[in-house]
C-alpha cells in the first residue's frame, strides 16, 4: 500500500463517489473470474471504474458502473455494488481487493448491504450524485408495504443476482448492463398490463441514469414461497410419477400458448405488436444457422458418441433449405427468448409460473428485444424435455419410459395449440411443424457446440436430436 493510499479517506471518498483509489487491474482480475461475466478471463483487456453513485456512508456502500475492453476492441458495461469495511474486521466474503486500509467486497455477498438495496429498493426515491442518478420505482399496488427484516441469496450465481426478502420480495441485481430498458422489465410490465397471470407480479425496478447511459439496473417481483422448478420437477416425477408429469405439461403448453396470445395482442404498441415476417427474415435466419452448422461440423473430433452425424454437416444444411422452401406463414411477436423448464415454477397452487425474460444473456439487448415467430420459445421447450429424459439417466440413474419423451411433447403441444392465437402460427398443422423443425435444428446445434465446449458427456443428447430430425420422413 502506497503512503498516499494508506491517508484515504475511504468512507469520505465513496460518499463523494470518488473510487480513484481502486485497483483497476486488481477489480478487473476479480470480474475476469465471476461466473456472470460474459467473456473469458483472458478478454480483459483492460478495465475502467467509470461512474459510482454511494448509497450509504456508514457502512460505505457504492454502486459502480465498470467498463470491460477485450483485446478484440468490444467493451461490456457491469453494474458492481461494493462494500467497504476496515481490514481489522476479517471481512472474508466476496472480497476484491484491500484500499485505504478497508477491505473491498462485493455488496451483495454482505446482508446488511443487501438490505440496505432492498429496502432503497421498495422505497421509491431517487439519489443523485454529480451527473448521475439511480431511480427506484414502484407499481401502485405495492406502495405502503411492511418494513423489510430479512434478505437471502438464492442459490448458485448466474448471470444476475437474485436475493429473497422475507419470503415475499424477489430482487434481481442485472449484472451486465446495456442502455435501454431490461427486456424483462418490459416484458413483465406488458404482461401485468394485458392480464396475464403465470408471472411473479412485477413490485418495482431501479434505473441508473447518466450523461452516457441509461439503463435497468434490478426489477422486484412477488416471490413464489414454496414453488418448484420446474426442471427439478421433472427429474423427481421422472423418479416417482412419469405419467403424471406428462399430464401438468398439457396446462403447462396451455400457459405458453396464453402468454404468446397476450404477447401478441397488442397492435398499438410498436415495442410488442404483430409483425408479418419476410421471405428475408427467413433467409437471414437460415443463413445463421448454415453458418453455426459449418462451424461446428468443421471442428467435430472423432469420437463414437458423433457417429451417427459425422460428416452430415451438409446434410443438415440441405434439410434446412429444404424446409424453409417449404415453410411459410405466422407472425413475429416479442418472445421469451430462453424458454426451458427451468425458467418455470410450479407454485402451490398448481399454477405454473413463467420466469426470467431477459431473453438469452449472451445475446445483445437488441437482439434480445427483437421479434420473432413464437415457435422459436416452442422448441425450447420441446428440447428441454429431451434433456430431462437423458439428466434422469445421467443424474439418476432412472431410465424413463420408452415413450415418455415422445408423450411430453405431444401433450405439451397439445395444450400450447389449444390456446395459442393461430394467427400467430403458420398455416395448417404441417406448416406449423415444419417451421418448428427449423428452430429445433437451430437449437439442437447450438447444444452440440455448447456441450462439446463444456459438458462432454452430454454430447449424446443433441446428437439424438440431430440424426432424429435429419431422418424425418416427412420433410
Amino acid at each position: 500500500m502506497s503512503s498516499a493510499e494508506s491517508h484515504i479517506d475511504v468512507p469520505q471518498a465513496v460518499a463523494a463517489g470518488n473510487l480513484g483509489f481502486l485497483d483497476e487491474q486488481c477489480v478487473g482480475e476479480w470480474v475476469a473470474q465471476q461466473r456472470w461475466f460474459g467473456g473469458k478471463a483472458s478478454d480483459v483487456g483492460r478495465l475502467s471504474l467509470l461512474e459510482a453513485l454511494p448509497l450509504s456512508e456508514q457502512p460505505p456502500l457504492a454502486i459502480v458502473l465498470v467498463e470491460v475492453r477485450q483485446p478484440s476492441g468490444t467493451h461490456e458495461l457491469y453494474q458492481l455494488p461494493l462494500g467497504f469495511r476496515p481490514l481489522e474486521q476479517g471481512w472474508s466474503n466476496g472480497v476484491i481487493c484491500e484500499a485505504g486500509g478497508f477491505t473491498v467486497y462485493d455488496a451483495l455477498a454482505d446482508p446488511a448491504d443487501t438490505m440496505t438495496l432492498a429496502r432503497l429498493a421498495v422505497g421509491e426515491e431517487a439519489l443523485a450524485s454529480g451527473t448521475t442518478r439511480l431511480s427506484f420505482h414502484l407499481v401502485d399496488e405495492a406502495r405502503g408495504a411492511a418494513p423489510l427484516t430479512q434478505v437471502r441469496a438464492v442459490g448458485a450465481e448466474q448471470s444476475n443476482t437474485s436475493l429473497v426478502v422475507d419470503d415475499r420480495l424477489i430482487m434481481k441485481m442485472f449484472r451486465r448492463i446495456e442502455p435501454g430498458p431490461n427486456p424483462e422489465l418490459e416484458m413483465l410490465r406488458f404482461l401485468d398490463g394485458h392480464g396475464f397471470p403465470n408471472i411473479a407480479p412485477l413490485v418495482g425496478w431501479a434505473e441508473y441514469e447518466s450523461e452516457s447511459i441509461s439503463a435497468t439496473l434490478a426489477i422486484v417481483q412477488q416471490f413464489v414461497a414454496g414453488g418448484r422448478d420446474g426442471w427439478e420437477l421433472a427429474l423427481a416425477e421422472l423418479a416417482n410419477g412419469p405419467a403424471g408429469f406428462v399430464q401438468r405439461l398439457r396446462e403447462l403448453g396451455a400457459v405458453i400458448g396464453r402468454m404468446h396470445t397476450a404477447l401478441g395482442s397488442d397492435a398499438g404498441d410498436p415495442d410488442f405488436s404483430p409483425e408479418e415476417p419476410s421471405g428475408e427474415a427467413l433467409a437471414l435466419l437460415i443463413a445463421s444457422i448454415d453458418e453455426e452448422v459449418e462451424q461446428v461440423f468443421a471442428d467435430l473430433p472423432n469420437r463414437p458418441e458423433l457417429a451417427p452425424i459425422a460428416g452430415r454437416g451438409g446434410d443438415v444444411q440441405d434439410h434446412l433449405n429444404l424446409i424453409a422452401r417449404i415453410s411459410s406463414g405466422g407472425r413475429s411477436i416479442r418472445t421469451h427468448g430462453d424458454l426451458h423448464l427451468g425458467q418455470t415454477l410450479l407454485a402451490p397452487d398448481d399454477r405454473w409460473i413463467v420466469l426470467d425474460f431477459e431473453g438469452e444473456p449472451a445475446r445483445s439487448l437488441i437482439e434480445r428485444r427483437h421479434k420473432r415467430s413464437p415457435l422459436r420459445d416452442v422448441a425450447g421447450m420441446l428440447r428441454s424435455f429431451a434433456y430431462a429424459a437423458a439428466a434422469s439417466e445421467l443424474q439418476q440413474g432412472v431410465t424413463p419410459p420408452e415413450r415418455w419423451e415422445q408423450e411430453a411433447r405431444d401433450a405439451f403441444l397439445a395444450g400450447y395449440l389449444s390456446e395459442a392465437d393461430a394467427s400467430l402460427l403458420p398455416a395448417g398443422a404441417e406448416a406449423t411443424r415444419r417451421l418448428l423443425t427449423i428452430f429445433e435444428l437451430e437449437k439442437a446445434v447450438y447444444e452440440l457446440r455448447y456441450e462439446l465446449d463444456h459438458r462432454p458427456d452430454w454430447v449424446p443428447i443433441p446428437v439424438a436430436a440431430i440424426a432424429r430430425l435429419l431422418e424425418d420422413p416427412t420433410v
